[in-house]
Order: C-alpha cells, then structure tokens, then sequence
C-alpha cells in the first residue's frame, strides 16, 4: 500500500473555518490537509505561545481523523525580500506583520512570521514549512530598461542575508524551508532554483515545494525538475495547468486577461484535467525515493472547489500505486 497521505492544502479555503475545511476534507477521503497561516486556520506566533491553541487545533484535526505533515506560510514569506512591498501585500498580510507598513518594517517583521513558523512547525510535530521568498529583483524579469549583472547579484545576496537567520531558526528546530518554486520568487525556474541554492551555500534547510503548475506555462520540464533537485525535493503540491495556444496571438504572461478567459494561453486547472505528465511524475518522484506527502491544491476558475477538490483525491490516489517487490524480468531467471 501507498506509503504517501494525500493531503488538501488549505489556502483557497481561508473563507472557512479549519473545523469546516476539515470536516469536507474527512468525508471526500483526505487523509490530513497542509495547513496554510491564514484566514482562521493557523496562527504561527499564538501556536508557538499558547498551548491552548495548539490543542484546540489538534483536537480540529483529531476529530476529523486527520493527520498534518506540513503547514505553509506563503502569504509572510512572500513579504520577507519583496520589493517594492505595496498595497498587494497589505491586502494579503495579518495587521502584525503589515504594521505602519513602512516597507523595511514589513520585510523584518515578515521574517519573524516565518522564524515563528518554524518554531509552530515543531510544536505541530511537523518537519516542513512551505512557503514563498519573495524577491528584490522580479521587478527586472523583462530586463528592460536595461539591467546591470550587479543589480542580479545584489538580490541573490538580499535573499541570502534575509533568509540565513530564518534558516537558522528552521535549524535549530529541526524543521526544513520547503520553497515553492514560483514566477515573482527568488527561485521561479531550473537556473534562479540552482542559484538560490548557490546564494545559500546549499545549507539543507532549504529546498523545494515542487508544483509543476508554475513550470508548465514556463516552460519548464516538471519531471526533469524532481530528478535535477532529487534531494531537495522536502515537499508536493499538486496544481495542473492547462496550455492553451491561440493561434499565435497568447503568450506565456498572461495578457492582463482575467483567470479562466479563454483568450489566455494557459490557466491554472484542478488536478488531472491540465498536461501536468502527472504519471511520469509520480513515477520520478518514486525513482527519487520521495515517500512524504501528496498535497492537493485546488485552483480552477472554471470549476467548484467542492467538485474539485472531491475528485482529485481519487484521481491521485489512482497514481500511487506499488512498486514491484523484484524486477519485472526477475522470473525469467527462475525457469527451470
């Protein structure tokens, strides 16, 4: 039997409560969920500083029969190297991490959230934090007007000297960064995920949470990503996209046409109905010998998450099958 739980991320379910999020994610057949920092359902610092709060939200998950693996904290991450930080961030922050939001005060205190999820993490039991970086250097991604290979530079050390001491803090508890390779990150494709890691000194703190969704309209080859980045792989989102063309006239940037138009080139999918490879996908993930979580991620604007979310389970449930207790053509040597 399968030795990966199936795990619902919770993010787009933030308008619930944990208890309700929980109880529609037992009855379709979970096994726990990922739990984001946001909405209702988690709060790092509280966690870390009242036991009340932390079995109030194991009770949730005990109840419901209910496992966590990993939380996530993309929303405080995303704030720790950004540049400029606007009024998207304050539209996503808590009010103790968006403050005055005076843009350095922003960036430190979002740090803090990410140290304080760590130590969250460990009081959960749980070994992984998923989430965002941020980056100082995004902005520059057309590369015009022109951009001195300085500027690169400066943000790769920005990223280093803002996320060492949260890595630190990820050390000392025992837990790992597992970093969700993303368009506006630090780390977005195969190249800036190899320098990230450079800009670091390869600590194993940080790895990644692999989501081929953001690498299908990129570009980029899912599965070459599991086995190039086989050992950092600490983390499994499962999101699908589904690529479009239109005859020429869809690039890969979207248009400013709204999620779900179909004049875009590619939208993001519940799993299974995109061209995410998911089966020679499961099948690296297996070769690399990744045994931890399968988290389902539901994004579709064409689709209801009730729907969505209910039948992707089953759909990757049907993917982790067994491997072969011996080699196919070991019979042939048995033959007398």
């Amino acid at each position: 039997m399968s030795t990966h739980p199936v795990t619902l991320f919770t993010g787009q379910w933030a308008d619930l409560t944990l208890e309700e999020v929980a109880e529609l994610a037992a009855g379709w057949g979970y096994d726990g969920l990922e739990i984001a920092a946001s909405g209702e359902h988690l709060d790092v610092q509280r966690l870390v500083e009242d036991d009340a709060y932390l079995a109030d939200r194991r009770a949730i998950l005990d109840r419901q029969g209910l496992q966590v693996h990993a939380i996530s904290h993309h929303l405080a991450g995303q704030a720790v190297c950004d540049d400029p930080i606007d009024f998207r961030h304050q539209a996503i922050l808590s009010s103790r991490v968006w403050g005055d939001g005076e843009a350095e005060g922003v960036r430190q205190r979002a740090a803090t959230e990410l140290q304080y999820a760590a130590r969250a993490a460990r009081r959960l039991g749980v070994d992984t934090v998923v989430g965002f970086t941020g980056s100082s250097i995004w902005q520059y991604v057309a590369m015009f007007p022109p951009v001195p290979a300085s500027r690169i530079d400066e943000g790769y050390d920005d990223f280093a000297r803002r996320w060492n001491p949260i890595l630190d803090v990820f050390d000392s508890e025992g837990v790992r960064f597992a970093h969700e390779v993303h368009p506006g990150e630090i780390a977005y494709d195969y190249w800036t995920s190899r320098r990230a890691l450079e800009a670091i000194d390869h600590r194993e703190a940080f790895g990644f949470n692999w989501d081929p969704s953001h690498m299908m309209w990129q570009g980029i080859d899912p599965v070459g990503f599991i086995v190039e980045f086989a050992d950092r792989i600490y983390h499994v989102d499962c999101k699908d996209t589904r690529l479009r063309p239109q005859n020429g006239r869809a690039g890969v940037m979207g248009s400013h046409l709204a999620w779900g138009d179909p004049r875009r080139g590619w939208d993001f999918v519940s799993t299974g109905h995109g061209d995410v490879p998911w089966e020679d996908s499961f099948r690296a993930l297996k070769a690399i010998g990744y045994t931890g979580p399968i988290s389902i991620e539901w994004e579709d604007a064409g689709m209801s998450r009730l729907h969505g979310a209910a039948e992707a389970v089953q759909f990757v449930r049907s993917l982790l099958w067994d491997l072969p207790e011996q080699s196919f053509d070991a019979a042939f040597s048995n033959q007398s």
